[in-house]
């Protein structure tokens, strides 16, 4: 179990910035720390994340000022979450970064190997290869209620039929075991797939399920995404399916990356030969804090950060309530000058 806390660790500090801002989203950043009150998350300068690796100090390592208390982010989690058990923590963990649940060396070393484990990166895979295309599929019926019409070229959606839903807690009792869900494929920048991200649909196609969480992923997601075209020199990166599909509305040959949740967001991987990063900003709290980082990472990379704001909540919301046609003359005005002709639908 400790090497297993280890290893998470290693992986937490790498994403220092969205753990602070999904544990402590009442600190700020000042300089190469996150400050914040304590570990619960109060309003204050007491306790501070190290962000970045120094001489001086490890990234993802805390002190708490005020109490003495230190450690690392698994430490923290801890503290946060008030577990008893460090397994609750490497859950926690696990939950936040999408990692497949643990095993124990004994289960790690027998042969020959086992089916793959739940919410592991091969039952993503599995998942994936056993639904179907779209095409005349209720997942295409829910998009199109979305008002996402263009349907053709989108080999990271498939559907299938009857996808396990395992009951959340806040779930009604006799709440189904599975339905109609639309899949897509998460992939590394460089088209590999490391996970799969579910939207579980209600029997009409004209809206999500109605249960507790009808959206969720496995397998690994921290950095990676949902791309919908080939990476070039520019691209556009957002949370939501429907958001960055909104997009392609109007954009068609720009490529695309859904990265499923705003920290996701926050820790997407730039690809090589990205020069400029257009961010598709939902007009919320975890939006604004998602564009202050990667706004910080794209400097440190030399990549050029440019916002596509919509004039509601999402590019969704834009695309129902005004149509094609006005979300692509807001949007082509917010691009860069080298980029309207380029991408722009003619």
């Amino acid at each position: 179990m400790s090497t297993r806390a280890a290893d998470l660790s290693e992986r937490l500090a790498r994403n220092a910035h969205a753990v602070c801002r999904h544990y402590l989203p009442a600190g700020r950043r000042e300089g190469r720390y996150w400050m914040v009150g304590d570990v619960t998350g109060t309003p204050g300068r007491s306790l501070y994340v190290r962000l970045f690796e120094t001489e001086r100090g490890t990234i993802g390592n805390w002190v708490d000022a005020a109490t003495g208390e230190h450690g690392d982010l698994i430490d923290l989690i801890r503290l946060n979450r008030r577990h008893g058990r460090l397994a609750e923590t490497i859950d926690e963990a696990e939950r936040f970064l999408s990692l497949p649940p643990s095993v124990d060396d004994e289960q790690r070393n027998r042969a020959p190997g086992p089916p793959a484990r739940a919410g592991s990166p091969s039952a993503a895979r599995r998942l994936f290869a056993a639904s179907k295309p779209i095409t005349a599929t209720l997942a295409a019926t829910y998009l199109q209620s979305r008002g996402i019409l263009h349907l053709a070229d989108l080999s990271a959606l498939r559907f299938h039929p009857r996808c396990y839903y395992r009951p959340h807690d806040d779930d009604g009792p006799g709440t189904p075991g599975a339905f109609a869900a639309l899949i897509a494929s998460v992939t590394d920048d460089d088209g590999t797939q490391t996970g799969t991200h579910r939207t579980w649909l209600d029997p009409s196609g004209s809206a999500k399920a109605a249960v507790a969480s009808p959206r969720r992923a496995m397998g690994h997601i921290l950095g990676n995404a949902i791309r919908f075209g080939q990476a070039q020199d520019a691209m556009a990166a957002g949370e939501g399916i429907e958001t960055m599909l909104s997009l392609r509305e109007v954009l068609p040959t720009l490529p695309l990356a859904a990265a499923t949740s705003s920290s996701h967001l926050a820790a997407i991987q730039f690809s090589p030969p990205l020069r400029r990063l257009y961010v598709a900003r939902d007009r919320d709290a975890a939006g604004d804090a998602a564009y202050a980082i990667l706004t910080e990472r794209a400097q440190a990379a030399g990549i050029e950060l440019l916002p596509l704001v919509p004039g509601l909540g999402d590019f969704n919301d834009d695309l129902r309530q005004h149509g094609p046609s006005v979300v692509g003359a807001r949007v082509v005005d917010q691009l860069h000058e080298a980029d309207r002709a380029r991408f722009q639908r003619l």
